[in-house]
């Protein structure tokens, strides 16, 4: 069974979160490349949570149907 990944780490600067191993940023022991992998807290913000939602609502109001599209296409052509 996996691990819980943590949401809100105190220190998720200290951690490599490329895999389940969650290895000291300075002892990688999985090979996941030469740096560690940052979690998403410090790329998105202490509210990334919630930004799959926020995205998901973007694009439902933001995009044409594929159907429209096509549409949109053979008018201007």
């Amino acid at each position: 069974m996996a691990k819980r990944f943590p949401t809100n780490p105190s220190h998720p600067e200290r951690i490599c979160w490329g895999c389940d191993l969650y290895c000291p940023a300075k002892a990688l022991a999985c090979g996941n490349g030469a740096d560690r992998t940052m979690h998403p807290v410090e790329l998105f913000g202490e509210d990334w949570e919630q930004l799959d939602d926020h995205l998901d609502a973007t694009m439902a109001t933001s995009h044409a149907t594929p159907g429209q599209e096509m549409s949109l296409k053979q008018k201007s052509e």
